[in-house]
Order: C-alpha cells, then structure tokens, then sequence
C-alpha cells in the first residue's frame, strides 16, 4: 500500500513536474508567439509606411518631372516664339486681327513668313514659317481652293513686308479666273507660259524680287515642251540667287534644296523645312488687307525718314579728311552718302521749280549737322530766290534755337547781290587766311557755302557779276584743299547759262546732283534725271557722266516742326561760347541799335567829343553787319545831303545820323523842318534831343551861334528854303566845318540840291541817294556818267569822297516808328 501509494506519489510528482514544464513550455510558446505576432504587426506597419513613402516620393517625382517638362516646353516655346518674331518681323508674321503693312529696317534681308501656327502640348499655338524671298521656291498640293487661299495669305505678306515696288507680283492663270487680282499683279494668259519661261530665264540682277505664281492646270503640264519643261527646271535650280521665286500649284518641280513643298489636307498642312509638325493652316486675309496693299504698292515707295540719315551719337564724325553724310537711301534700302573733300570738292545741285531742291538742300545740311560739330563744319547760306528757306536755321521770335554750325543765314537777297558779293569777299579772305597760315585741316572747320539760285549774283554786266564771277572761279579752284567747299544750286537752265564761258569755274563741280526733269545737270546722254520720280535725285561723281548714277530717295525734310526737335537738341548741345548766326533777311529793315541812341539827355558842354564823330546813316551790307558812317572833322566839305523822293527813308537817314551823333558827346542840334511832309518825323527826333532848336518856314535862318560844343544842322527838304537863303546856307556849307558846324540836309533832287549851291558840290563831302538813278548822280560823282545804281524800296547809295572809290549800297535804319 505504501508502495502504491509512493508510486502515486511518485507518478502524481512527475506529473506535476510534467503539467508545470509543460505550463512553463506553453508559457514560453504563448511569448515567442506573441512576440511574433507583435514583429509581425510591426514589420506590416514598416511595409505600409514604405509604400506610402515610396508612392508619394514616387508622385514628388512625377509631379517635380512633369512640372520640369512643362517648364523646358514653355521656355523652349517662348525661345522658339521669340525666334519666329525676329524671323518673321512686322506684316511677316503678325496673324491677320493685328496685320498693317511694315517698313523693313534699311540693310536688312527678308525673313520667313508665316502660314499658320503649330501646336505642342500644352503650350500655346507658335506660328509656323516658310522661307521664300531669298531663299525658296513654292510647291504647294492639296484642294484648289484651300491652296489659293494660302498663296494669298503668302503673297499679302510678302507684299506686305517689303517695300512698294520691291516686289514685281506675276500670275500665270490659265483659267483667267483673275486668282489675287486684288493685290494688283501682272496677268499672264492662257498660252502665255512659253514666253513667261523665256523672260524668267533671261532676267538679270535687278532692284525687285520677280514672284511668279504658276496656277497650272492638267492642260498647261500636258501642252509644256521639253524645253519649257527644261526652262522651268533651269529657273528652280537658279531662280532663287537671281532673284525669281516660283509659287506653283498643279505642276511638277524638280527636286532641289531650294523648293520647299507643302502638302495640305483638311486645312492641315505638311511643310519640308518643319518635319513632321503638323500646321493648322490661317484662315484667309480680309479682302480689305489685300486692297489696301494694293493701294500701297500703286503709291509706290514712300520717302525714306529723315530720322534714319542721322547717327548713332552727335558730333562723333571727323572733318580732317573730309565731309560725308547720307541724303536718303538707295532701292535696296541702303544710305547714298554725298563726300566732299579734296577730290570732290564741290556740287552742283540742279533740278525745275517743284522738283524738290530746297527738300534736298535741307536733308543733306541736316544730315551734316547731326554728324559735325560747330568745331568741324562751319555754313554759310544764301537763297537768292524769293522766301526765307534758311531763317528755320536762326533764332527767330517763336524759336529761340539755331543750328550751331551755321555762321550766317541770308534771305530773301534776290535783289542784295551786293550782300552776295560780300559773302564771297569773306569766304575769299578766309581762303587767304588758310594759305598764308598753312595750318593743319584738323585745327580749323571745314566750310560750305551754299548758294540757292546762285545765277542771280551773275545776272548782269556789271562790277557786282564780274566781281563775283572771279572770286567764286577762285575758290572753286583753290577752295577744296584749304576746306572751303561750294555748293551751287539752281533751276539747270538757267544756272548753266550762267556759267557758260566760264570753263574754270565749272570744271571743279565734278559732283553733280539732278532732281526729277533736270536738264544740262548730268551730260547730254544721261536721261536719268528725266526717268526718276518725285522726292529722287540722280548723284553723279563724274561731271554728270552716263555710267557714273546712283539713285536716291530723299526724304521729306521740309517740315519745319519735325526738324526743329533736332535742332533744339543740338542747340543745346552747344559749345560755350557758340554765337548765334547773322541772319540777313532781304525784306527786314534793320532798327538802330540802342548802342546809337542817347541814353538821356545830351551830354552838356565840358563832356568829352572826339575830333571826328561818326554819323550812322544805315546797315552796311556785308558780313559782320556794320553801320555805315560818316566822319564830320574839320576838314572842307563835311557835311552830308539826303538826295531823293522817299521822305519817309530820308527822315531816317537823318534821325539815325542825329541821335548817333548825339550819343558820342556834347552836341548841339538845330532842326530845321521846311517839308511838311517831315514834320512828325523832325517832331520825334526833336522829342527825343531835348536840347535841340527847332526852325520851320516862319524862322529859317541859316547861322548858328558859335558854341564850345559840335553843332550840327539837320535839315528837312532845305531847297524849299528859296533863293533869300542861299547864299546863308552856300556860306555855311562852306565854312562851317572848320568851325565844328555841319550840314545834314535833305533835298529831293539832285537838280534842287545843284540850284541851292549853284553848281558847286565841292561843299557836300558825302551824300546818301534814295530814289535817284545813277546817271543823275554824275554831278556828284567823280567818274563820268554817275555810278551804276538802280534805286530799289529802303536801299540807298553811300558815297564819301574822303574813303570811297566806289559808293556803297546801304540799309537805312528804321527809326521814327520805334516810338510814338
């Protein structure tokens, strides 16, 4: 029992040893399971993060790469768009709601146009481009009817972006259906393709692209020769360096680098030069575009633009070896330069009324100006025809600018040729200066005289045409290699006349410029002048030689409003010390300067006088505007007589010679008004000389009492103070001089004056004649049969024995409306 019982024990022990390993076995089990169940949630839990990270990296990357690509695909687009605008410019390649005819930019060679637009991706449309002028022929296939609305979309902007006339537009149409007869091209009719071929193949270089659109039909390729099947092909390999481009619809072209094919279907086009691109075809152009450059090209080329002759800076050109500056541009669009210099050292410029020569003349000085500063170029100006071309160059009472390089301006001189004549005697000391100095050209200004309508200063036999003529033939001669260059203008003709007999004058002008109908400019067998258009000329370097044109547009430079914005600019621009130009205007009348009024009352006695003072009695014609004056010393015969009808321009002459006088020192003034019709004139004079006696009819008396001052008699119409007063005033003409007492009178005639000093002029030293011709100043004067003098509205005749050899035309000074 005992043993039973200890093996129950025993056994009951090793079960529960068994049931305790085995708990503890199950329990070890329960926590490997459990913690492989946790790895596992965990590694399930890495897992799934990892595919959320990959898969949003994964759309990071797509996203980062789409956006990338779009990126590249809009810069390439804009880059490509950016490059089909400078490929395309302006009519080229603008779609049709925005489209106007364009200028291209002188120089420039023609680009692309446009046909339609290419779509890529999400970008917006680009406009698709096809070479043509200057570089392709045309082969188009697909439906008639869409392929003539592309070749006149074509042709519209080829027209469109040329110049007018650039482009000669023929239209081969078998149909005569009048195809683009909106854009005004040359028709070529049903058996006209034979010659057509001929032309084609035999044209030269020439000025306008030839474009030729060959509407064939099955008939004209099946009736085509061989040889005109050889002509066709010869034009397409050749064609396009010639200038010549084909257009061709339903006939065959050889196959060559220079003919770009265009398929179309359903208004979608396949073109060679784009590859596969496929082009959305424009629609058609508006009717009214393609009338209204039809209209341009019937207009013909506009005038080139003033704004494109002048440089790209101010003053930047040097003189030292010569002058040179553009007058417009040439049919291909380049600038025509005019030189002057040693070896075309002069021009001739000629051309009828209305041809456009003040329009030149104006281009090419303001061309110059923009190019040479006041220290290179130095202009001179005068305009012998009627008007004041040149006073736009001076400061005026609505423009206080003027044009730096000009010296001095003349206007209106067709009847100064003595201000002419004074030019010339200038610019001739100037060429004397320069030689005897010998200096470098580099230290002084070139000069350029111009002389509009420069006959005028010949016209006549005279010491004023012969002067003139010799001084002109010397500075033609001699005037290149110092600087001093002319430029003579005139109506051909009669500028030519002018010079005939005068070899040595004409041979320097081997510069020639002829306007539209020129005649004897260029040489006889020269007809381009007669061949030109309005607003061109023809320049000639070779005396007007045939074989020696070029042709020039000129632009419209006669618009005073456009120019002066540059001419402001310049002004400004100015050196200092720059002086503004003497502008003499041939129908101004000069007023006396205020340096010749009394500044107050006369001087009172003690004041200093100078032993001789000068009398003004007018302007001097001449350069530098000079008063003319006359010396009253105490030598015999200082007195001066006004001679002439013109009461107004003798009570001048005398107020001007009083109140000059007046304010040099103590004076005395006795005024002596016997002419009623001087009355106001010696009441303002008296006004303005508070020290001044006045006589009149009831008091004439002609001896002053003596004073330690000068005292000077003005006179107003003296002869009417008759015979009880001649031999008062004989005496004091004759001796009043040596006494400081002079006689400035008025007479109307020379007769009157000769009865009052019965024949004897020895008492009048100096004299100013008004309305009196020169046969009837022989008395006065010492050559016989008088001076050569044809009197002429507010001029007057100067003569002073005492310095003249010959008398002077003078302007007399405006003086009594200057006040009331």
């Amino acid at each position: 029992m005992s043993h039973r019982n200890a093996l129950v024990a025993a056994v009951r022990q090793e079960l529960a040893e068994a049931r305790g390993t085995a708990r503890a076995v199950l329990a070890a089990a329960e926590s490997a399971r459990g913690e492989a169940q946790q790895r596992r949630r965990l590694v399930r839990e890495a897992y799934g993060t990892c595919l959320t990270q990959l898969s949003a990296a994964r759309e990071a990357a797509r996203q980062d790469i789409q956006q990338r690509y779009r990126g590249e695909a809009t810069r390439l687009a804009g880059h490509l768009r950016g490059l089909a605008t400078m490929s395309a410019t302006g009519a080229a390649g603008a779609p049709w709601r925005f489209w106007a005819p364009s200028e291209p930019e002188p120089g420039t060679t023609p680009g692309l146009l446009r046909i339609g637009t290419i779509t890529f991706e999400e970008t917006a449309a680009l406009p698709a481009l096809i070479p043509l002028l200057d570089r392709a022929h045309l082969h188009l296939s697909g439906p008639a009817a869409t392929l003539d609305e592309v070749i006149t979309g074509l042709l519209l902007r080829a027209l469109g972006s040329t110049r007018p006339g650039d482009v000669d537009l023929i239209v081969y149409d078998p149909e005569s259906r009048g195809a683009f007869g909106q854009l005004g091209p040359r028709f070529v009719g049903p058996g006209g393709i034979g010659t057509l071929l001929e032309e084609l193949c035999h044209a030269d270089d020439h000025d306008a692209w030839r474009l030729v659109v060959l509407l064939a039909d099955r008939a004209t390729a099946d009736e085509m020769t061989r040889a005109q099947r050889a002509q066709l092909d010869r034009i397409a390999r050749t064609g396009v360096d010639r200038g010549v481009h084909l257009i061709v619809r339903g006939l065959d072209l050889p196959d060559d680098p220079a003919v770009e094919r265009i398929v179309v279907h359903d208004r979608v086009a396949a073109c060679a030069s784009l590859g596969r691109l496929e082009v959305h075809l424009d629609p058609p152009p508006p009717a009214a575009l393609c009338r209204d450059v039809a209209v341009r090209q019937r207009q013909g080329p506009p005038p080139a633009r003033l704004a494109d002759l002048e440089p790209a800076r101010l003053w930047d050109e040097s003189a030292r070896y010569g002058l040179s500056a553009p007058i417009g541009d040439s049919t291909d669009g380049t600038l025509v330069e005019i030189p002057l210099g040693d070896e075309l050292p002069h021009v001739l410029i000629g051309g009828p009324s209305g041809s456009g020569k003040t329009n030149l003349i104006y281009t090419w000085l303001g061309s110059l100006a923009t190019r040479y500063g006041p220290g290179e170029l130095a202009l001179y100006l005068l305009d012998f025809k009627e008007g004041g071309s040149f006073s736009r160059y001076a400061p005026g009472p609505r423009d206080p600018s003027w044009l730096p390089q000009v010296r001095l301006a003349g206007v209106n001189v067709r009847n100064d040729r003595e201000f002419g004549l004074a030019v010339l005697r200038h610019l001739g000391e100037e060429l004397r200066t320069r030689s005897a100095r010998r200096a470098d050209p580099a230290d002084r200004p070139r000069v350029i005289a111009v002389l509009d309508e420069f006959p005028v200063l010949l016209d006549g036999r005279d010491t004023v045409a012969d002067e003139a003529a010799g001084l002109l033939q010397d500075l033609a001669r001699r005037g290149g290699e110092q600087g001093i260059h002319l430029v003579l203008a005139t109506r051909d003709t009669d500028g030519l006349r002018a010079l005939q007999g005068r070899p040595a004058l004409i041979a320097p002008f081997t510069l020639r410029i002829a306007l539209p109908k020129a005649n004897r400019i260029l040489t006889d067998d020269n007809l381009a002048a007669s061949v030109i258009p309005a607003r061109h000329a023809v320049v000639n370097t070779e005396s007007g030689l045939a074989g020696a044109n070029q042709v020039v547009r000129l632009p419209d430079a006669g618009d005073p409003t456009a120019w002066r914005a540059t001419q402001r600019r310049l002004w400004r621009s100015r050196p200092l010390g720059c002086e503004e130009p003497r502008l003499f205007d041939g129908d101004a009348v000069p007023r006396l300067p205020s340096a010749y009024r009394p500044s107050g009352r006369v001087p009172t006695a003690g004041a200093p006088v100078g032993s001789s003072p000068g009398a003004v009695l007018g302007e001097r014609i001449d350069v530098a505007a000079r008063p003319a004056r006359v010396r009253l010393g105490r030598m015999p015969g200082r007195n001066l007589a006004v001679i002439g009808a013109r009461a107004d321009e003798a009570c001048d002459v005398l107020a001007a010679a009083a109140l000059s006088l007046a304010a040099q020192g103590p004076a005395h003034f006795s005024i002596v008004c016997l002419d009623p019709a001087a009355e106001r004139s010696a009441a303002r004079l008296v006004a303005e000389l508070p020290a001044a006696d006045w006589y009149d009819t009831s008091d004439v008396h002609f001896d002053p009492p003596t004073s330690d001052v000068p005292r000077y008699l003005i006179g107003y119409g003296l002869e009417a103070a008759g015979p009880p007063h001649r031999p008062a005033l004989r005496a004091l003409l004759d001796t009043g001089p040596s006494r400081r007492v002079h006689v400035l009178g008025w007479w109307r005639s020379v007769s009157r004056l000769r009865d009052d000093l019965a024949g004897r002029f020895d008492p009048i030293g100096a004299w100013v004649a008004l309305d009196v011709h020169g046969a009837d100043l022989a008395p006065l004067y010492p050559q016989p049969g008088g001076p050569v003098w044809r009197p002429r509205p507010r001029r007057a005749l100067f003569f002073d024995r005492s310095v003249h050899r010959t008398p002077e035309v003078i302007i007399p000074y405006e003086v009594n409306s200057d006040h009331t």
